[in-house]
């Protein structure tokens, strides 16, 4: 029997002036936007994975304040399911860097840019912004403090 090994990651909602900061990035060959967002590390917390991610793939330095949901997604053309954290929370500044190699560039985008939008890297893009938009915000004592 084989065992489910789900690929855990994190990603920010940043949203200012009604527009949300998202990425474009390579994927399999194509470009797709997606949110700041990338894996967990070993021993990494999620609030600091997601704070890392954001700094490595846009250069903003972000404090995440509050959890917007947690998400199941399967890629079924890799047959990889991916169990996402999303938190919401403050840019704390920006800074003079490079940006993660995969990363074309960020965008602002409004809500309905991402919904017309046919390129968007997972169904999740879209779905954590909604549910921002709707209010979703749980705290992160959610997390016991080594696990947060």
């Amino acid at each position: 029997m084989s065992i489910w090994k789900p690929s855990v990651t994190v990603a920010a909602v940043i949203e200012r002036d009604g527009k949300f900061l998202l990425v474009e990035e390579m994927i399999d060959g194509r470009k797709v936007i997606n949110q700041p967002a990338g894996h967990l590390d070993p021993g990494e917390s999620l609030v600091a994975a997601c704070a890392r991610e954001v700094m490595e793939e846009t250069a903003h330095r972000f404090e995440p304040t509050g959890l917007v949901g947690v998400y199941r997604w399967h890629y079924a053309p890799k047959d990889v399911t991916f169990l996402r954290f999303c938190f919401r929370g403050k840019v704390l500044g920006v800074e003079d860097r490079k940006l993660d190699k995969e990363i074309i560039r960020t965008l602002w985008l409004s809500p309905a840019d991402v919904k017309a939008s046919a390129a968007a890297r997972s169904p999740l893009v879209l779905k954590c912004i909604e549910d921002y938009l709707a209010g979703s915000d749980y705290p992160l004592h959610l997390f016991s403090k080594e696990f947060a």
